[in-house]
Order: C-alpha cells, then sequence, then structure tokens
C-alpha cells in the first residue's frame, strides 16, 4: 500500500517518521484484521487518524529526524570505507604479497614498494623491509609458510546456561552473546546485546568473559557473522571466539576472518545446517612469514582505522538512541522543535 499526500498541508517526510514511529506501528498492528493472517487493507489505512500540525512544524519535525538519519547514514559510508581500507591492505600484504611482488619486479622506491600507503619514505622504508624480494619454489615470500589460526590466538567457544533455571539469568549481570544479535548490525562493533546472564549463568560458560576487542565469527545458522566486541562479553555455542593476544590484535584477526571466509565455509560440515567446529576451525592455514613483526606493523596501520570505525558505530548509536527517544515525543506534540532565531 502507499500513501499520496496532499503537498499544501502535508510534508511526506513527516510522514514516513509517523509510520515508523512505534505508536503507530501499534495501532496499525492493533486494528489489523486476525482471521487468518494477520492483515491491514487500504479501507482500514484510509480511517486511521494521523495528526495534522502545521505544514511548517511538519517541516522542522521532518527536518530534525532526518538529518538524524542523514549524519548516521554518513557514518555507515565512512565505516564501509574505513573497513574496506584495513581489508585491502591486508589483502596486498598477506593474500596478494604486493610489496615482494613489486621488489621482485625491481621496483626500488620504498614508497613505491609499499603501495602508496604511506608517503613518508622513512615510514615506508621500514615497512618494505620487512618484505622478502623473492619468492620461494612454494609460491609464497622467501621465509614465509602455511601456518595455522590455531598456532596464531586460541579459538574458543561458549554455551547457553539452562532456560529452566531463573538464577542462571538473574540478576541479570554479563553480556551474553548469540549470532543474532550479530544478524542486524550495520556494523563491526558489538556494544550490547539482547540478553545478559548471572554470576551463576557465566560461571556454566568455559570460556568466561571474553575481553573487549575479541573478535566474534558466527560458526552455524548462519557461518560468517563478524563482530569485534566493545564490552567484556560471554558467547553461546554458535561462535569461535578470538580473543587477541600483544602479538595478534583485532584487526588482523578481523580481517584474517574476512579473507579466509571461504575456507572457513570450506571446512564445516553438518546434516541439520552447516557449523564450522573449533576443532576444524584451528587447522585453516595462511601464509606468513617467519617475522612475526609484520603482523605487529599491520596492526599498528590498521587499528588506528578500526578505531574511527568504532567511534564512528558509537555515535550512530547515540544518534538512533536520539532519534528514537524524539521521535514520538515530537509526534505527539511533547517534544517542539525550537524556532529557528534569526540573526539581526
Amino acid at each position: 500500500m502507499k500513501l499520496t499526500v496532499n503537498r499544501e498541508i502535508a510534508c511526506p517526510i513527516f510522514y514516513y517518521y509517523l509510520f515508523s514511529s512505534e505508536d503507530q506501528q501499534a495501532y496499525i498492528f492493533n486494528n489489523a484484521i486476525q482471521t487468518g493472517v494477520p492483515h491491514t487493507n487500504l479501507g482500514i489505512l484510509r480511517n486511521t487518524p494521523v495528526p495534522l500540525p502545521p505544514l511548517s512544524v511538519q517541516r522542522e519535525i521532518a527536518q530534525l529526524l532526518s538529518s538524524l538519519d542523514d549524519k548516521i547514514e554518513l557514518n555507515r559510508r565512512l565505516n564501509d570505507t574505513l573497513e574496506g581500507i584495513a581489508q585491502a591492505i591486508f589483502r596486498d600484504w598477506f593474500v596478494d604479497f604486493g610489496p615482494t611482488r613489486r621488489k621482485a619486479a625491481g621496483e626500488a622506491d620504498p614508497v613505491a614498494i609499499m603501495g602508496g600507503l604511506t608517503p613518508d619514505p622513512a615510514r615506508a622504508a621500514q615497512l618494505a623491509a620487512l618484505f622478502p624480494a623473492a619468492f620461494g619454489d612454494d609460491g609464497l615470500p622467501v621465509g614465509w609458510t602455511e601456518t595455522a589460526i590455531g598456532d596464531l590466538v586460541k579459538a574458543q567457544g561458549g554455551s547457553t546456561p539452562s532456560t529452566g533455571d531463573e538464577s542462571l539469568w538473574a540478576p541479570a549481570k554479563h553480556y551474553w552473546a548469540t549470532p543474532k544479535d550479530l544478524s542486524n548490525m550495520n556494523d563491526l562493533a558489538l556494544f550490547n546485546t539482547a540478553r545478559q546472564i548471572s554470576d551463576a549463568g557465566l560461571a556454566k560458560i568455559t570460556s568466561g568473559l571474553l575481553p573487549v576487542g575479541s573478535v566474534l565469527l558466527s560458526s552455524r545458522a548462519p557461518i560468517g557473522y563478524l563482530a569485534i566486541a566493545q564490552v567484556p562479553v560471554a558467547i553461546n555455542q554458535g561462535f569461535i571466539g578470538l580473543a587477541p593476544t600483544a602479538e595478534v590484535g583485532s584487526a588482523y584477526l578481523y580481517c584474517w576472518c574476512k579473507a579466509n571466509m571461504d575456507k572457513i565455509v570450506a571446512n564445516a560440515n553438518g546434516s541439520t545446517f552447516q557449523e564450522i567446529s573449533k576443532k576444524n576451525f584451528r587447522p585453516i592455514t595462511s601464509p606468513l612469514p617467519a617475522d612475526r613483526r609484520l603482523i605487529s606493523a599491520f596492526v599498528d596501520v590498521a587499528e588506528p582505522l578500526f578505531a574511527r570505525l568504532i567511534a564512528g558505530a558509537s555515535e550512530n548509536r547515540t544518534l538512533a538512541e536520539t532519534r528514537d527517544y524524539l521521535l514520538p515525543r515530537l509526534m505527539s506534540g511533547t517534544v517542539r522543535v525550537a524556532p529557528k532565531v534569526e540573526a539581526a
């Protein structure tokens, strides 16, 4: 169904937000036809009462709410760009071996060897020195070997405390994540979970609380949701949790999972649904140098990008909470948009 508004008395964006509001959604649901599958129709829609404030007021409310959504969308696009940059650097270094290829082709300028990542010759030279100038018979840069992810970081699983024992859930004290918490995320930063568990519930989960910065990979239904925890969090059995170490940071682990997702899925099995077990996950390999300073160098480059991304995600949470707080109050007239003060 659609609404075509009379623009002489109504602002389309105002009514978009009106019908997005919790109260209006509840009205539609409560007045729906309940026979068979609940549904509504044009007759009900035409008779739906709606407020009609002055057009100028509608436009002020629409402008305020849409400005919040515009900023949220701008942050999302910036976050996509920042994540894309980090993943491109990871792929150039650890998948395509770009710096080694450029060295092997005869490139001598450190800035060019690093693909223009940094215009600072001294910094570029430091990074370029970490890459060999030739490939071995195995097709990898000299000194590199296929290394299992389980040799770099501990892969942990979780569980679900008995839902029949209220003491495991109340008083709710610790964040407890399920893949569903990741299903509607617009970015990689996990700040909250739908459910929390008690101290007694946490004691039932052998992996305990994973620290801030842990990468969460959904291991089934479906495989491949990814997030970086921004709060200490326990996980259920639908995850593989990767806690960062002093050597291997969150940015590397996140980008590693993204770059190796095909391998992760290929190592899954199951009759009812596909699942990647910790046993099958740990042996998955990727090329790595014996000198682990290269991982630290990537962390130094990528972590600031992820820090900006997470700051943007945090701002979006605040903006969304502000919008959701204002929406019903603006629609009901409880809160009014402050009039603009003309400059003298």
